[in-house]
């Protein structure tokens, strides 16, 4: 059964903008379509070329993403309202893969982070622990 991919689709394809299951039913499409293959190739020749829309260059220079030190104060919980509300939106709703991966990359060096410093606490804890002596009682 042949399910017919769209124009934008494989602009999302190209973006990696889409779902798994997306992704998934466009590669499985393009091994069985030869023009599907030649309209993919079409377009990535017209991003090469460069195109000039607003949209384009909005979405090539990813002006709605966040900067990672947003992305680490959305994780801390110290953002405004309103900045915590669009970057909930921007990771929940429109599900952007490029920020996702940034969050998930960050929270695995927290959880790195947070191993390395309970190690370093009972590492220091041990090798003075022979040092810590009561003060001598007063007479």
């Amino acid at each position: 059964m042949s399910v017919l991919i769209t124009r934008e689709m494989l602009a999302g394809y190209l973006d990696d903008a889409l779902g798994e299951s997306d992704i998934a039913q466009i590669e499985q499409e393009l091994r069985k379509s030869e023009p599907l293959r030649q309209q993919l190739q079409k377009l990535m020749q017209e991003r090469d070329r460069g195109e000039h829309s607003v949209g384009a260059i909005w979405r090539r220079q990813r002006l709605s993403c966040l900067p990672r030190e947003q992305l680490g104060s959305f994780l801390l919980g110290v953002l405004d309202d309103d900045v915590q509300d669009y970057v909930q939106f921007h990771l929940k709703t429109i599900g952007c893969a490029y920020c996702l991966a940034n969050l998930a990359d960050m929270q695995t060096q927290q959880q790195d982070a947070d191993g390395q410093v309970k190690k370093r606490r009972k590492k220091y804890y041990q090798s003075s622990a022979g040092l810590l002596q009561s003060p001598p009682k007063k007479k």
